[in-house]
């Protein structure tokens, strides 16, 4: 971040402080998008995401007394995101436990491919991969989420999940195990 946007945010987050909402949506704004993504990828669902997105959002509205303005606004963003998603898929596993299976819209694939056998092939390739993360116990998802998809480094997925670097490396090196034996399971 360079010092013209720590600056900026540093002023964003003392408004947001004092209950100025524009400020709010300003603060936000650039991590939207990102944080959006994240959250699919946690959930599977993008209804569901953008609903666990809302929820982020208006607790760390509830409890914007708790912004850092010397700290960066997006790790904290980031943080709450995750902790929703982790309510959230908790609950869907209660919820299954109980017989109550939760609906969840399907994943948008695009059709890019000019042949409509291989693009089939993909997408159920596809799929089947994102089904695999759904399944991944909700410790392995979040740390592949992070570093394979979501392109945060070890330290920075470390410091989201307060865990050190090797237990985010061995997180990542499970979740890949388990996804290449699923994935060897439909080749065979």
């Amino acid at each position: 971040m360079s010092k013209d946007n720590a600056n900026s945010d540093r002023i964003l987050v003392e408004r947001v402080r004092a209950g100025d909402q524009s400020a709010f949506g300003q603060l936000i704004a650039p991590h939207s998008a990102r944080l959006l993504t994240l959250a699919v990828r946690m959930l599977g669902s993008s209804a569901e995401a953008e609903e666990a997105i809302q929820d982020a959002l208006a607790s760390v509205w509830i409890a914007r007394n708790r912004l850092d303005p010397v700290q960066a606004v997006g790790p904290y963003l980031t943080t709450v995101t995750l902790n929703k998603c982790r309510d959230r898929l908790r609950r869907r596993k209660l919820a299954s436990l109980i017989g109550l299976t939760p609906i969840l819209d399907g994943w948008d694939i695009p059709d890019m491919m000019p042949d409509p056998e291989t693009a089939a092939i993909s997408r159920d390739s596809l799929a089947r991969l994102r089904l695999g993360i759904e399944r991944l116990p909700i410790r392995l998802r979040e740390a592949l989420v992070l570093v394979a998809i979501d392109g945060r480094s070890l330290l920075e997925a470390a410091e989201l999940l307060e865990i050190s670097e090797k237990a985010v490396e061995t997180r990542v090196y499970r979740a890949r195990k388990i996804l290449r034996e699923k994935f060897a399971h439909f080749e065979g």
